[in-house]
């Protein structure tokens, strides 16, 4: 096995096993003496956990890189409560499941610790699936995609997944003609069932041209969620100001505020 070896050691790696092995401390310190630590488990750990990533998501986002830090302590904190967890029902400790990643990370990256040549991120993408099909023995490309994922970011997924693997369109323009192929065929549909599942066709092609034009789609339409948020919001503060109530405005009222939100 060959590795291309560390540009620098790392000065700083001392106190980072140091904090670890604190936080592996003070897990253990909770574990046994707080009643409410004693009392997670794995289950009733999920539906936080899944909080947790959600802020970290918002954070990065903001690019407020004093929240990331916290958003990331916490779900460390995660981590590791789910390794006591795993190392008192006897199935694996903390060592366990960074062991099992490190050894995932080198069989997949052969063009580091291997004999294979990639020089681009596509080649090491694509080796990475083709690499992650035979570990898992899946029937399917698409087996590992997560059924709980929301749709938007399954359909990113499912679409970087069977490109893994040589099945994707050639260029843009094939993808912006799909899209506005899809486009039609939703303007002409006229039963509602099927107006839905030419909406869900005309969204994938969209994701899809997002990701041949280097955009994250989740990202885009979440930063769009909060531009409109922060709009309305002006809009009702602003028009409280006035004496104005919501609800009773016309909307040519509304929009007044809305034009002026833009400039704020």
């Amino acid at each position: 096995m060959s590795k291309k070896p560390l540009s620098a050691p790392d000065p700083n790696r001392k106190a980072k096993l140091e904090a670890f092995d604190r936080l592996l401390t003070i897990m253990d310190e909770l574990r046994e003496n707080c009643p409410w630590d004693k009392k997670q488990t794995m289950e009733t750990l999920r539906h936080l956990t899944i909080e947790e990533t959600y802020e970290l998501s918002d954070a990065i986002i903001e690019n407020d890189l004093g929240e990331v830090k916290k958003e990331l302590g916490d779900l460390m904190l995660h981590m590791v409560f789910y390794a006591r967890i795993g190392q008192e029902k006897k199935s694996f400790d903390v060592a366990d499941v960074l062991n099992s990643v490190c050894d995932k990370l080198i069989n997949r990256h052969p063009h580091i610790y291997g004999d294979v040549n990639a020089e681009d991120e596509e080649t090491v993408k694509a080796n990475w699936e083709k690499i992650k099909l035979k570990e898992k023995g899946n029937q399917s490309v698409l087996g590992g995609v997560p059924k709980s994922l929301p749709a938007l970011v399954k359909a990113m997924r499912i679409q970087e997944k069977a490109r893994g693997v040589g099945f994707d369109w050639d260029n843009q323009d094939q993808v912006w003609g799909k899209v506005l192929e899809e486009m039609q065929e939703f303007q002409e549909e006229t039963e509602k069932e099927k107006q839905a599942g030419e909406f869900g066709d005309l969204l994938f092609s969209l994701i899809n041209y997002a990701r041949f034009v280097d955009i994250n789609p989740e990202e885009a339409l979440e930063r769009t969620n909060k531009k409109f948020i922060k709009r309305f919001q002006y809009l009702e503060s602003e028009s409280k100001k006035d004496g104005k109530t919501m609800g009773e405005m016309t909307l040519e009222e509304m929009d007044k505020y809305w034009e002026r939100a833009k400039g704020n």
